[in-house]
């Protein structure tokens, strides 16, 4: 039986709901169902690449699926089953698991699972351990959107779209929630939190949090918080309850595993509508340093080792495929995977 996580009741009441309009409980979940099964990636999108690119398509084999630490890489395939490939070889064997979700990330036998189940008409955050079994289910509202899991397992974050369907425009609302599976305390949206804002108190009906990343102290985190038409990079104490802005223009940041770098995305010449740029901040020196991926990225980019992202590109009938490129601004793209998304390196 799954455990039930509690509640933190000694956090900030929330504030009342942002600007952007929100829908009903059962709104939500018709429309995230529905909007699930016909946009398999309703939000990693707006480059739209040739149908001419080849890459490998590594065959299914029904070997079981297990996470444990090792040279892989786990991905969803188009139809959504979590899977898992040689890191060095995607070109092989592909195990594929008759587990499904619309984002998934894994980290330290800890499977962070988003899914919207289309016959129950429920979206769950689930909480999977290194054999796929389940250890606890978190209901959520909205359309699946990002994932991740802290480095120790620890940790669990998501968001989802719960007004509008694209980060290109203002008219969405997102809402992302963290959860501590060693104490069970639950958020299930960080707009309890207290913002500091250019060194002082802030407050707005605006704001609106996505793209979580963990350290590896479990407690402080980053992620994306929006008002007033900028897209800030914040960081976040979670026993504290508080977060800071540090910068503008900074979206769905991925911290580097030696806790140095942090990629990103950031709107091409500050607009969004024109897509996003991939790009890495250095912590010490806050310089940043733009990939060799020109096309827009519209996803929250993995870090497959120390100078490695990968990312999802989307083609025109909803299928993605997997991309990486040097996080130091050399090299070139190179298309890892056809029909994969959500990539979490495991070792």
């Amino acid at each position: 039986m799954s455990e039930q996580p509690t509640i933190d009741t000694t956090a900030p009441q929330p504030s009342p709901p942002p600007a952007p309009p929100r829908f009903g409980r059962t709104n939500r979940i018709a429309t995230t169902v529905a909007a699930t099964l016909a946009l398999a990636g309703i939000a990693i999108g707006y480059t739209q690449l040739s149908s001419a690119a080849k890459a490998p398509d590594a065959p299914a084999t029904s070997e079981a699926v297990s996470l444990v630490p090792g040279p892989r890489l786990l991905t969803l395939t188009s139809t959504g089953q979590v899977t898992t490939i040689d890191k060095d070889n995607p070109g092989g064997n592909r195990a594929v698991s008759k587990t499904k979700c619309d984002r998934v990330y894994a980290a330290a036998g800890t499977v962070a699972c988003l899914y919207a189940d289309g016959i129950l008409g429920t979206v769950s955050m689930r909480i999977l351990d290194a054999n796929l079994k389940e250890r606890n289910a978190i209901e959520v509202s909205g359309v699946p959107n990002r994932v991740r899991v802290s480095a120790s397992g620890r940790m669990v974050s998501w968001t989802a779209f719960v007004g509008g369907d694209s980060y290109a425009t203002l008219n969405f609302a997102t809402r992302t929630g963290i959860y501590d599976t060693k104490t069970k305390t639950l958020f299930k949206t960080l707009e309890t939190f207290s913002v500091i804002k250019d060194g002082k108190p802030y407050q707005s009906l605006d704001v609106n949090y996505w793209g979580v990343t963990f350290t590896d102290d479990d407690n402080t985190f980053y992620a994306t918080m929006y008002t007033k038409g900028h897209r800030y990079l914040i960081q976040g104490d979670f026993a504290a309850r508080t977060v800071r802005t540090l910068r503008d223009r900074f979206e769905c940041p991925s911290l580097s595993p030696d806790g140095t770098r942090i990629a990103f995305k950031s709107p091409i010449n500050g607009d969004s509508t024109k897509g996003w740029r991939l790009s890495v901040l250095d912590l010490a020196t806050n310089q940043v340093t733009q990939t060799a991926e020109t096309r827009s990225v519209d996803d929250q980019a993995a870090w497959l080792d120390s100078s490695t992202l990968a990312y999802a590109q989307q083609h025109d009938d909803g299928t993605k495929d997997l991309w990486t490129v040097p996080a130091d601004g050399s090299g070139k793209p190179k298309l890892l995977l056809r029909n994969a998304h959500s990539p979490a390196a495991l070792g």
